[in-house]
């Protein structure tokens, strides 16, 4: 029979591939960032998150277990859909906030599990665990509430209007001429 402690240490594991599969992801998304700020933001959290994989070996330790991984499918997912939303925008104005989104997407799966797995912690008795992985919830809310402050920030602005054109600025002026016709109407 498996109990509450087994499925710890599964999801242990579980966020364990997670965070290191993040640690490889973080530089190329920092590398497709024409944004410095977004940019700083994500090697900022690489270096976080190189400590989360720490961290997350501490908090084995304290369940008596050695570290160890199992493929996290959820983040090999939202790695993919990144990846592909990257590819699918490079060179675009919209570029920052696909990878914002991207990101914001492994954050929230990363908040729901470190948020679960403090809580099952303390219910097993392992106060000096749930406060690490507590601290580690902090720094992952911290993160997404830097990527939300960016999704708002200049570095998104261009991705709200159409690049300069000659074609686009004919559209503008049949547009307007359009408008001002059915005003006279």
């Amino acid at each position: 029979m498996k109990l509450l402690k087994d499925l710890v240490l599964d999801e242990l594991a579980d966020i364990y591939d997670a965070e290191q599969r993040i640690v490889k992801a973080l530089p190329k998304l920092a590398q497709g960032a024409t944004c410095t700020k977004l940019n700083a933001a994500f090697l900022a959290h690489l270096q976080e998150t190189k400590g989360h994989v720490t961290k997350l070996e501490q908090v084995f330790a304290l369940f008596g277990e050695t570290a160890k991984g199992k493929t996290c499918e959820a983040t090999v997912g939202l790695l993919k859909e990144g990846d592909q939303l990257a590819s699918d925008f490079k060179g675009s104005p919209a570029i920052n906030a696909a990878l914002i989104t991207a990101a914001q997407r492994v954050e929230h799966y990363e908040i729901a599990t470190y948020g679960t797995l403090h809580e099952w912690a303390g219910l097993l008795g392992h106060q000096e665990a749930a406060g690490i992985l507590k601290s580690i919830l902090h720094e992952e809310k911290a993160a997404n509430e830097t990527l939300k402050t960016l999704a708002r920030a200049k570095c998104n602005e261009e991705a709200l209007h159409e690049p300069w054109s000659k074609e686009s600025e004919a559209r503008k002026a049949e547009s307007l001429r359009e408008d001002r016709a059915s005003s006279l109407v």
